[in-house]
């Protein structure tokens, strides 16, 4: 699974949840022919993009090249079972991807046409957020 190896700060504000703005950095197919581009905002956890990632190379039968556009860098907290109110802040939990609409997460090349969009299609069902299946 994808963990930062080392952060600035261990724990993060969570920040308002106002899904406002479109994704304009990394809304192009960059390295292979076809990618998996999201269609909604979301938070996506180092466990899922290894199932999706486990889904497409599963998929091709290890054919192909997969390239992974996002990376978890945001680490969610979360407190014990039955501990009482206050406290502080909990430990860090595991880590998540923060998602626009417009990001393309995942990239695909070296595979036929209705292959790719097969496998892409599959990989999306393993994600929380919607996303389709785009050409270069």
């Amino acid at each position: 699974m994808l963990i930062p190896k080392k952060v600035k700060h261990r724990k993060w504000h969570k920040p308002r949840r106002n899904n406002k703005g479109i994704a304009t950095r990394t809304n192009t197919v960059a390295f292979g022919s076809f990618g998996l581009k999201s269609i909604e905002h979301g938070w996506i956890t180092s466990r899922q993009i290894e199932a999706a990632r486990r889904v497409l190379t599963r998929y091709v039968k290890r054919g192909g090249k997969i390239w992974v556009r996002i990376f978890p860098d945001r680490p969610v907290t979360k407190k014990g079972s039955e501990v009482p109110m206050g406290g502080g802040k909990g430990t860090p939990d595991h880590y998540v991807c923060t998602i626009k609409p417009g990001d393309v997460m995942i990239e695909m090349g070296g595979v036929p046409d209705d292959k790719a969009v097969e496998a892409l299609k599959f990989a999306a069902y393993k994600l929380p957020v919607k996303s389709k299946a785009i050409k270069r």
